[in-house]
């Protein structure tokens, strides 16, 4: 029985600690949460809550550190005011496709930054389309995430750096937070 007991307990010990891709080993991670985003530099906005969903690929190039690359539907935008107490959602959502450095700082627990390009697919204040929003957005995503027994807890700030509209100068800005469940190949 002790024995018995021993190797279950290496068993999940080596499942645990395989948390990140080995050197040359890819993985397919897909996932889905949420995004808490709003508006840079408008005025009368508040967070909109929003779907993230997709995959993304990692490669695992060095021991401690691997590049990703994924597709992720994102809904971005903001909860506007109107005089008289009246609110209306600015719905920009985005197609996205962030690709990341990870850095593990120990096993399962990775820092990333990259960059990540986006591409409009809905905008409109409620149920009326906007015509000056850009089709292509460009963000800066660093965050964190940490994974036991394939299971990945990501968060993400997303930093715009090109303007929404045609007009004005504001930016998309959002946090992700999602679950996933990496699938090595």
């Amino acid at each position: 029985m002790k024995k018995l007991m021993i190797i279950a307990i290496m068993m999940v010990a080596a499942v645990s600690a395989k948390a990140q891709n080995e050197v040359g080993q890819a993985s397919i991670k897909p996932m889905a949460g949420i995004n808490l985003a709003t508006m840079t530099k408008a005025d009368n906005t508040k967070m909109r809550v929003g779907l993230a969903a997709g995959l993304e690929f990692e490669y695992g190039v060095a021991e401690n550190f691997g590049l990703s690359a994924g597709v992720l539907y994102s809904m971005q935008g903001a909860k506007i005011d109107i005089v008289g107490n009246d609110k209306v959602t600015m719905k920009l959502d985005y197609i996205n496709i962030p690709i990341l450095a990870n850095y593990y700082i120990v096993k399962g627990l990775a820092i990333k930054a990259g960059v990540q390009p986006g591409f409009n697919v809905q905008k409109k204040l409620d149920d009326v389309k906007l015509d000056d929003v850009k089709g292509f957005a460009l963000s800066i995503p660093v965050g964190l995430s940490y994974e036991f027994s394939n299971v990945v807890l990501d968060a993400r700030y997303n930093w715009g750096l090109t303007k929404a509209f045609k007009e004005g100068d504001s930016k998309n800005s959002y946090f992700t937070i999602t679950l996933g469940y990496r699938i090595p190949f």
